[in-house]
């Protein structure tokens, strides 16, 4: 068996609030396999989008490991877990998180050209062109529509073809019917680029298309809520 692209050993999290620290996470274990969409489930403060930015890296765990790609991202400072997510990892976040003064076409060439590819722009503006915003690309974010930013977003986390891809609420800000949208397009592009998706959603209907899903509770692994779902599945 090959083994996980992400793989986290009893993670915890403590962050400082007005009365002190406060425990977000308590000893989370948990291994995502190469090619898998795996959704991240719970309740409002069940830990599911810290959980997600701690396997980007974006939050350090308090104690145990995080192994992405066979790297140790609790050894890393953090110029090492920039670069590392800028070579293997794409984030779509609910708020898009685009840069204003850009255009379409330049938030997603940004990345790439950090990279260093000298085609960045040609890239930007093929991935683009896949998510059906070609001819928007010299806009604005300001001149798009929220399921429009969303596509940029998307597009900018995909161009530079990640290893894994993570999304935090990705539809949590869209209508019914672009968020359906936003979905196919999010799996479709995350197969063809054979890229392991990882996505925290509160939506039952975008939580069942993913390969397996991961229930969370005041920041554990719900293991009663993981069983009923293993057994529905095997029904």
């Amino acid at each position: 068996m090959s083994s996980p692209v992400l793989s986290l050993q009893d993670v915890t999290l403590s962050l400082r609030g007005n009365a002190g620290m406060v425990k977000i996470l308590h000893g989370i274990s948990l291994n995502v396999a190469e090619g898998e969409t795996l959704g991240l489930v719970g309740p409002s403060g069940s830990g599911k989008s810290s959980l997600l930015m701690i396997m980007g890296g974006l939050e350090r765990a308090t104690t145990g490991t995080v192994t992405a790609l066979g790297h140790d991202l609790t050894a890393m400072d953090e110029d090492a877990l920039a670069r590392f997510r800028r070579d293997n990892m794409g984030v779509v976040f609910q708020r898009f998180h685009l840069i204003p003064t850009m255009t379409a076409l330049e938030n997603v060439a940004t990345p790439l050209e950090l990279a260093g590819l000298p085609d960045a722009f040609d890239r930007a503006q093929a991935m683009l062109d896949r998510v059906g915003l070609g001819p928007r690309a010299d806009h604005y974010p300001a001149q798009l529509s929220g399921g429009e930013q969303q596509r940029v977003a998307l597009a900018r986390a995909l161009a530079p073809q990640p290893k894994i891809l993570l999304a935090d609420e990705p539809t949590g800000n869209l209508d019914g019917t672009t968020g359906q949208a936003i979905t196919g397009l999010m799996f479709e592009l995350s197969k063809d680029h054979g890229a392991t998706l990882v996505l925290v959603t509160h939506a039952p209907e975008l939580a069942a298309l993913c390969d397996r899903t991961v229930p969370l509770r005041d920041g554990l692994i719900d293991a009663e809520a993981l069983a009923g779902s293993q057994t529905r599945a095997a029904e």
